[in-house]
């Protein structure tokens, strides 16, 4: 059983008279373990299929499975609950409340699910490179600090599943580096990822690369 299972997703969006085929019958299917990048042009569906996958979008045929349970066809409640207990999103700063310091960003990501266990906050800012910095605001921290913060909270309740969009877009190639080895630590310990890139050494280091095209897989 796949961590995570698309199967025939289709998105379409309407303005005025015009529809627009965003996700034409996209099937991924996840394994624990696994590291997966998706490419493909701008325009090519990839935030689309990602947002699916989440549970923010709701495809209009199609159905996404989390570890077997289903993420399509329930409510906004049911969705956000399944996302916050086994989902993990890594989309660098957006995943940050400026207000709040990093420790305190990954305790409020771990109480929308009843849990508050400071030891695992202060070994996974460890994990992640972040215990000098935990109680700074992201305003105070660089960019390299501000996506290994955002990775700490997408990893606050142990998601079966990560997914991250552009997770290197906007860092230098050391930091780069940085969160790319963390990516790739975390699929060895058995979580399932989905990477949006346009990086090639993003692709290089997955188990599989695979291409969106016109919302269509490639073949």
């Amino acid at each position: 059983m796949p961590a995570l299972d698309a199967t025939d997703l289709y998105r379409f969006y309407h303005v005025g008279d015009d529809e627009t085929l965003a996700l034409r019958g996209v099937s991924l299917q996840v394994g624990s373990g696994e590291l997966v990048a998706v490419t493909g042009p701008s325009g090519s569906g990839k935030s689309t299929l990602l947002a699916c996958l989440a549970g923010l979008d709701e495809p209009d045929g199609g159905m996404v499975r989390i570890e077997d349970r289903p993420m399509s066809r329930r409510s906004e409640t049911e969705r956000a609950r399944l996302r916050a207990q086994r989902v993990g999103m890594f989309f660098q700063s957006a995943n940050l409340l400026e207000h709040l310091s990093v420790t305190d960003n990954v305790v409020v990501a771990q109480q929308l699910v009843g849990r508050a266990d400071r030891r695992h906050v202060a070994a996974l800012l460890e994990s992640v490179g972040l215990t000098g910095r935990a109680h700074a605001r992201p305003s105070q921290l660089s960019g390299g600090e501000t996506a290994r913060a955002g990775l700490a909270v997408a990893l606050a309740n142990s998601p079966a599943v990560v997914l991250a969009d552009e997770p290197t877009g906007e860092l230098d190639s050391a930091n780069a580096g940085r969160v790319l080895d963390l990516l790739t630590h975390l699929a060895a310990s058995g979580s399932a990822i989905v990477v949006v890139t346009h990086n090639d050494a993003v692709a290089e280091r997955a188990d599989r690369t695979l291409t969106l095209r016109d919302g269509r897989m490639a073949a």
